[in-house]
């Protein structure tokens, strides 16, 4: 149920808008003399502008925006285009998601897909139904069980062997921080009883015989991923444009590409010189692998004037996850009193990577989930910003900062930090969130509400495919802290809970802003570019649990339809 003080909100919203909308028609559109090649009139266009909030037309030309007013006026300076009725929808800019994985959400596509099975029984049943159509001798790779969930009492292989004694076998967890194989991938990957961990990294065994089980964990994944025949640069693109079509089909326009190695981007300029780049890719590159880092180093960010393909931001790792108790603590966790997580980058070796790409031009985006690793975040960008005061407008990131110290929330804001965060993390995570860190240490995790109120930059997006990538699900829990059947009821720490202003902010100006491009993204406007979404429902004023049924009908990217959900394809 709607509390009394949404419902107000709400209702002051619907009058500050019609007030406003009432000004902009009288403003008049404005084109710079250029002539559209379309009209979209008789629409609700939520133009994300504040001082211009709401338009009734706007005449796209030449990949943008030209011109955002009343039917009258728009048409008047753009009557030889083509005329499109949108019918009363509302439309609003394309969702610009700033941390997704393209290849993985791609690779889930073809992958056995275990999301959402709730038991290590379930999962194996699967499997078994995978091998019957499977050469033996092949691999068969799948993503998508709970490592979080699963944590309390990881499974163990042996079941999972026995209907796979041919087929190695490799399910990655829902967040990518742990894998369960079969015997067949660890006796092909040389994992055996006498094996020792890995650094940043464990191997699970059974305590009584020391045989593994065949979970790995963070970085003893690679002791398995390392024998599994790599993508061909085919297998790559067909992957990278299914994920593109996905996120079409779910209005998003831009994605910021959260962690792209060389063949990805090889991949990526490739489809884009084919013609077949359907979404804006905005790269971080993997900060591990220094060959393909070293010529931005040395020559800076690659800016598309097309602004389809731009590399500009290094990414790095400083732990692991909370759900795989890789989150790195400063005190031990609540339910694991002899860890703290694992540190994969100190802040020394943070400091020196922030270091040389500011100098380069370079953002950085740093994955910080646990409290100690967001500290050592803080100091390395603090010393590194110091080190090079040129680099005022750096918009160093933070990607997650799921649970971060009280006192270390008000030190982002002042040093110009954009925080990327996830809120359908929170909604996934709280069934188990609070037993791993206690009661004090949850106050400041999943903090969207206590970092905004500070004046911090932040940007809201999912992370999928380890989360949906429908914003409009993330939205939802971003207003709600609920999980979509509304439990539990009032919220969960609802003080955290967002409006519905500061959570369209946050998708699509705030998204737009961390990658430097708040001047041609994130608003409908003249100038910007021509991507859009047109939607079954009204964004402003629907309740939150109507986000969940939301629908983008269509999509738009640079004025050209790239996706309808009213035509059926094959």
């Amino acid at each position: 149920m709607i509390s009394f003080r949404i419902c107000m909100e709400r209702l002051v919203m619907r009058l500050l808008f019609f007030v406003t909308s009432v000004c902009f028609v009288s403003c008049g559109p404005s084109g710079g003399g250029a002539k559209a090649d379309k009209v979209f009139v008789n629409g609700h266009i939520v133009t994300m502008d504040e001082d211009r909030p709401v338009a009734e037309a706007m005449a796209v030309g030449g990949g943008k925006f030209l011109a955002v007013g009343t039917e009258a006026d728009v048409l008047t300076a753009h009557g030889g285009a083509v005329v499109i009725d949108l019918g009363g929808k509302t439309v609003m800019p394309g969702i610009v998601e700033s941390h997704g994985h393209l290849l993985s959400l791609g690779q889930s596509l073809l992958e056995l897909n275990v999301v959402g099975v709730e038991s290590p029984a379930g999962v194996i049943e699967k499997v078994r139904e995978r091998v019957a159509e499977t050469p033996p001798g092949q691999w068969i790779a799948g993503w998508g069980w709970d490592e979080g969930a699963w944590a309390k009492a990881y499974p163990d292989n042996e079941a999972l062997s026995q209907v796979s004694p041919e087929h190695p076998v490799y399910l990655r967890g829902l967040h990518g921080f742990a894998c369960w194989a079969n015997a067949k991938a660890l006796e092909i990957a040389g994992i055996g009883n006498d094996t020792p961990d890995p650094p940043n990294g464990k191997i699970l065994k059974n305590p009584v015989t020391e045989r593994p089980t065949g979970i790995l964990t963070n970085e003893a994944q690679v002791l398995l991923t390392s024998h599994i025949p790599p993508l061909t640069q085919d297998q790559t693109e067909r992957a990278l444009m299914l994920a593109h079509e996905e996120c079409l089909r779910n209005g998003l326009t831009s994605v910021h590409e959260a962690r792209t190695a060389k063949s990805m981007l090889e991949a990526f300029r490739s489809l884009k010189k084919k013609d077949k780049l359907a979404i804006r890719v905005w790269c971080m590159l993997d900060v591990p692998d220094e060959e393909l880092i070293l010529p931005y180093m040395e020559n800076g960010p690659e800016i598309d004037p097309d602004h389809l393909l731009t590399v500009r931001c290094i990414k790095v790792f400083v732990d692991g996850a909370l759900g795989s108790r890789g989150a790195a603590f400063l005190e031990p966790y609540s339910d694991a009193p002899a860890t703290k997580g694992v540190i994969v980058t100190s802040e020394n070796e943070l400091y020196d990577i922030t270091v040389r790409s500011l100098r380069a031009g370079l953002q950085v985006a740093t994955h910080a989930i646990g409290d100690r690793a967001n500290r050592i975040t803080l100091n390395a960008y603090r010393r590194a910003l110091e080190a090079v005061p040129s680099a005022e407008d750096h918009r160093l990131r933070v990607e997650h900062a799921q649970v971060t110290a009280l006192e270390d929330i008000p030190r982002f804001a002042p040093l110009g930090i954009v925080l990327s965060m996830q809120p359908p993390h929170a909604t996934s995570d709280m069934p188990w969130a609070e037993t791993r860190v206690g009661p004090e240490r949850i106050k400041g995790a999943y903090a969207w509400k206590s970092f905004l109120e500070t004046g911090v930059h932040l940007t809201l997006n999912s992370d999928f495919p380890g989360e949906t990538l429908n914003p409009f699900y993330g939205m939802y829990a971003a207003e709600t802290r609920q999980t979509p059947d509304g439990k539990p009821e009032g919220g969960w720490y609802p003080e955290q809970c967002l409006s519905r202003q500061e959570v369209l902010r946050a998708y699509t100006i705030g998204a737009a802003y961390s990658g430097f491009e708040e001047d041609i993204k994130g608003k409908i406007v003249p100038g910007f570019l021509a991507d859009f979404v047109v939607l079954s429902d009204d964004i402003l004023t629907i309740p939150s649990d109507a986000l969940l049924s939301m629908k983008v009908e269509q999509t738009y990217v640079g004025g050209k339809l790239m996706y309808d959900g009213n035509t059926k394809t094959d």
